[in-house]
């Protein structure tokens, strides 16, 4: 017998009783064997129990229960137990029954209860209570688990300890689960099954493959379980190789049976996200019989790869064969557009819900806020949010994140300022998104006020709110301060190390990002793509060439990274402003992709500066063939002509300009005064002291003119207008300084 423990949960003091006979009349169609008769029951389940049913009559019970979902059926009076507390098969029916029906508080209190009347717990009903501590969740009493587990030598059931392994996996104490999956010496499938799975629901996909590895040189056959999980793993780390390797040993060694339509999901799924449409439409549709999920997954990759309108097609194909989407559905399909940037196919589904009378819940809600702030669509948002009278912490922090990918930023503090008005207390997700607004607009003070505030709250600071302050910092030209916070934290992951390394890359402190691009590898962190861009923009930044294009080489065949349009966008940059014009022309044209608008836009950019009429006409014209109506590569190409005063091709761009409809967008300038952000437009006149303003331009306009500044500064004017809406202009009171960041 084991002494009880004065900590353990407590019994309910009352539970809610019910007739005998109901169960009778809703069972008919579930469990018509259900012995009810036999149990002559007082209308109320503490009676079945006083008379000592057997196990077979308590599992039909359990059973009826289960199938039938009811709540309060198993509502029991504690009054009832105490008579035969030495049935340890009601105990074990109730904790199940409470789990099943999604009440693992509970079960816990049951499993008090046993505890403190010395009530024999045996290795069937622990697995219970520990799927009851990941549920809740319960660190304490899984923990108070694992010592009475240990006292009464259960730690050699494997079954128990499988169940060990997920309930720390599950309270997020992922070294427990290792260092107890590292001392079982009789593992089976289900354990590594169960390891395997916790790696990859905690992101950490590398050991999740090591240990699949040594699972199969131990002879051990993968589970499905196990398969389900690698194969979410090589779909998030887009691994075709190894992926298609997997679909190979599924054919070879799984007998499909009810695991055919998961397991041939979570292939659809990796092989949409590793980017081959093909092979996940061919699995689709050679499935005898598939479900919901595999209708969700096949339309999600359609709108992954941008194939909207089979997706479409796929959709209503889907309501014509009588599959009527779920929440899990919509959701999927949501986030697809958020992520492909699908605002109509978005709005579609939106209305779809509407039109068919789909419950909006906060989740289904909170999703179509992400996916129009990420569409760019701030007002539908605001919408979707507006129509919820309740709204929980997630709803707000996404309305909030939906203004700052908008650079919307007095309306998501406003949103901020409501929300903790309403006794809502932000997290660190909501902080984060904050500080992005605060890193896009340079609000220097701002940013301070959220610091201040997330100590003051004692809000977790999780290594992403430290990176996000480290950038916040460094982008709103306080780059001591993101370097002081940096070097106070210990345990530092990649994101970090590239946010410190693209803060000193912005603020031209080439060498010393260089540096700390070293410093990160001598501390066994390896750099990453990420890693690599702002390294690359140290170089260009600071002039440093030669550097630069060892890092390059450093990067394809040092560390086996394959360069994206971007890391080519930066060597392009880098060439581009040593003056090398046709060596960047020629990495151009070799590019093993096509090259993006910015690329083009570095080079014309490049010929502006050197004076490269010919190679800016050509750098134009590809620009154009990517993007007819923009008007930056017109602007550009401009001013190349009026450098050269060539006014009548001035005049020929402009007139075409106007022909084609073409704006230029305004520049937007803006200054920071006593913690308020002011913006200006070239020509506006909204602002409330617009006059006093420009009253002091003409001020300054003319004692410039008197020092005979007047050709300067118009092409230092040009050069402000040229970047536009790319470049915000910060300037302080007494010291006059500019920094300018690209968004």
């Amino acid at each position: 017998m084991v002494a009880s423990n004065s900590y353990l949960p407590n019994a309910p003091s009352s539970l809610l009783p019910i007739s005998i006979h109901e169960f009778q009349n809703s069972s008919q169609h579930h469990s018509p064997t259900l012995k009810f008769t036999q149990l002559r029951p007082k209308s109320n389940v503490s009676s079945c129990i006083k008379q000592q049913i057997n196990l077979s009559e308590t599992q039909q019970l359990q059973g009826h229960f289960i199938k039938t979902n009811s709540n309060r059926s198993f509502r029991v009076p504690f009054e009832a137990l105490k008579c035969y507390s030495s049935n340890e098969a009601i105990y074990g029916f109730l904790i199940t029954s409470y789990i099943k029906n999604n009440s693992p508080e509970d079960a816990a209190k049951i499993y008090g209860y046993m505890r403190r009347t010395d009530t024999e717990v045996d290795n069937f009903i622990i697995p219970s209570v520990l799927k009851a501590c990941c549920l809740i969740p319960s660190m304490l009493l899984g923990q108070e688990l694992h010592g009475f587990v240990v006292k009464n030598g259960f730690h050699g059931d494997v079954f128990v300890c499988n169940a060990l392994i997920m309930m720390y996996s599950e309270v997020g104490s992922l070294d427990s689960a290792q260092l107890l999956f590292d001392k079982i010496e009789n593992k089976d499938a289900v354990s590594w099954s169960t390891m395997i799975r916790s790696y990859d629901r905690s992101d950490l996909f590398d050991e999740a493959l090591d240990l699949l590895r040594d699972m199969l040189v131990m002879g051990v056959r993968p589970s499905e379980t196990a398969l389900l999980s690698i194969t979410h793993v090589l779909a998030e780390i887009a691994e075709l190789k190894l992926g298609k390797a997997m679909h190979g040993y599924v054919i070879r060694n799984v007998k499909y049976g009810k695991s055919e339509v998961p397991l041939s999901t979570g292939l659809i799924d990796m092989y949409v996200k590793c980017g081959n449409l093909a092979y996940a439409t061919k699995i689709f549709y050679g499935l005898s019989n598939a479900s919901i999920i595999s209708w969700t997954a096949m339309i999600a990759g359609y709108i992954r790869c941008n194939n909207l309108n089979e997706g479409v097609r796929l959709f209503v194909k889907m309501l014509e064969e009588g599959m009527f989407p779920n929440e899990i559905t919509i959701l999927s399909l949501v986030k697809e557009c958020g992520i492909a940037g699908a605002l109509e196919l978005g709005k579609w589904l939106h209305a779809f819900t509407l039109r068919t009378g789909f419950t909006m819940s906060l989740v289904l809600g909170t999703a179509f806020i992400h996916m129009y702030g990420k569409c760019g669509d701030a007002k539908s948002a605001r919408y979707v949010f507006n129509s919820f009278k309740s709204k929980d912490l997630m709803m707000w922090s996404a309305m909030i994140s939906a203004y700052a990918q908008n650079n919307c930023a007095d309306e998501a503090f406003d949103i901020f300022v409501h929300m903790t008005g309403c006794g809502i207390r932000p997290n660190e997700k909501t902080m984060v998104s904050l500080l992005k607004i605060c890193a896009k607009v340079g609000s220097l003070e701002m940013g301070k006020w959220i610091h201040s505030y997330i100590d003051k709250q004692g809000i977790k600071e999780d290594m992403i709110l430290i990176t996000s302050l480290v950038d916040m910092y460094a982008k709103c030209g306080d780059i001591d301060s993101a370097h002081r916070l940096f070097d106070a934290t210990m345990d530092r992951d990649i994101s970090m190390w590239n946010a410190m390394i693209s803060g000193f890359a912005v603020h031209g402190h080439g060498e010393t990002a260089l540096k700390l691009f070293e410093e990160m590898q001598a501390l066994g962190v390896l750099p990453n793509d990420i890693t690599f861009i702002g390294a690359l923009h140290a170089c260009s930044h600071s002039g440093l060439l030669q550097e630069g294009k060892r890092l390059f080489h450093r990067m394809v065949h040092e560390f086996g990274l394959v360069p994206k349009v971007e890391h080519y966008g930066c060597v392009v940059d880098l060439l581009g402003r040593a003056g090398m014009l046709d060596e960047a022309q020629e990495l151009i044209k070799n590019m093993p992709m096509r090259p993006s608008m910015a690329v083009f836009g570095s080079l014309l950019s490049a010929c502006k500066l050197h004076k490269n009429l010919k190679l800016g006409e050509w750098a134009a014209a590809q620009f154009l063939s990517l993007e007819p109506h923009k008007s930056g590569y017109n602007v550009l190409m401009s001013n190349i002509y009026a450098s050269e005063r060539k006014w009548g091709d001035v005049a020929y761009i402009r007139r075409g300009m106007k022909d084609e409809g073409i704006v230029k967008v305004p520049g937007v300038s803006s200054i920071e005064v006593n913690g308020s952000l002011h913006e200006f437009i070239i020509g506006d006149s909204d602002h409330q002291d617009a006059e006093r303003i420009y009253e002091m331009v003409d001020e300054i306009r003319r004692k410039l003119e008197d020092f005979c500044l007047t050709w300067k500064l118009l092409d230092m004017s040009v050069d402000l207008n040229l970047h536009g809406i790319a470049s915000s202009h910060f300037f302080r009171v007494v010291k006059c300084g500019c920094y300018c960041y690209c968004l």
